[in-house]
């Protein structure tokens, strides 16, 4: 469970250039669910994801996931957490060019101190499981866009999360491989993975796997509706 509690952000307090990105946004999501914020871009759904996902702190309000406060942590804490609770799926991928998918999919494991022959067979595994185990040693600008994704996928869960952050991830897809993202979260909630998802796109916030969305507009939560 992750309970925000008045959660406010704003950039540049006090400047002229003052910005609210969240207003008061008070919510309750189940860890048992694949939710979506949806809202039109400027609504709120990424920075909102990124507060949650511990990369970015509110202006005010708490946060609690699975009854533990983070929103007071010191930097050196939330890092562990980001690196423990959560796999992050980027709009824009993040891959980092110039080196391969292998590598790319083990960067997040090089923290943590885990040996380099177990990260490397975990990554592996992971990209055999995602169809690209085949492309393990070229370099991540000579993918297409699908492949992408799931090496993508495949670095968000090396550290194995307990929960999936995804922004906007099928921005830069076009409809069947929309539907073949679609069918991996499905299959990574089907393993009890709480999965959250910031999107504008009808295909996923209608998709039949996602059980809860929260509509949002102008920094606030608008609306959430449990899908049967």
């Amino acid at each position: 469970m992750i309970a925000l509690k008045r959660i406010d952000k704003i950039y540049n307090d006090g400047n002229p250039n003052e910005f609210h990105a969240l207003r008061s946004v008070s919510l309750e999501i189940p860890g048992d669910r694949v939710t979506v914020f949806k809202g039109p871009s400027g609504s709120g759904k990424t920075t909102l994801l990124s507060i949650i996902g511990c990369m970015v702190r509110p202006t005010a309000g708490r946060i609690f996931i699975d009854g533990r406060e983070t929103t007071s942590l010191p930097e050196k804490f939330l890092a562990g957490i980001r690196r423990s609770t959560f796999g992050f799926v980027f709009q824009n991928f993040n891959l980092i060019k110039g080196i391969t998918v292998l590598e790319n999919t083990m960067l997040p494991a090089y923290p943590t101190g885990k040996k380099h022959r177990q990260v490397r067979s975990d990554a592996v595994v992971l990209l055999e499981r995602l169809g690209i185990g085949g492309k393990a040693g070229q370099k991540v600008e000579h993918l297409s866009g699908g492949e992408q994704q799931r090496t993508a996928i495949a670095r968000a869960l090396i550290n194995h999360p307990s929960i999936i952050i995804a922004d906007e991830p099928t921005a830069h897809l076009d409809r069947a491989l929309s539907v073949d993202f679609l069918d991996i979260i499905a299959e990574l909630s089907s393993e009890g993975k709480p999965i959250l998802m910031a999107s504008h796109d009808p295909l996923v916030f209608n998709a039949g796997i996602v059980e809860n969305v929260v509509e949002m507009q102008d920094g606030g939560v608008m609306g959430e509706e449990a899908s049967s």
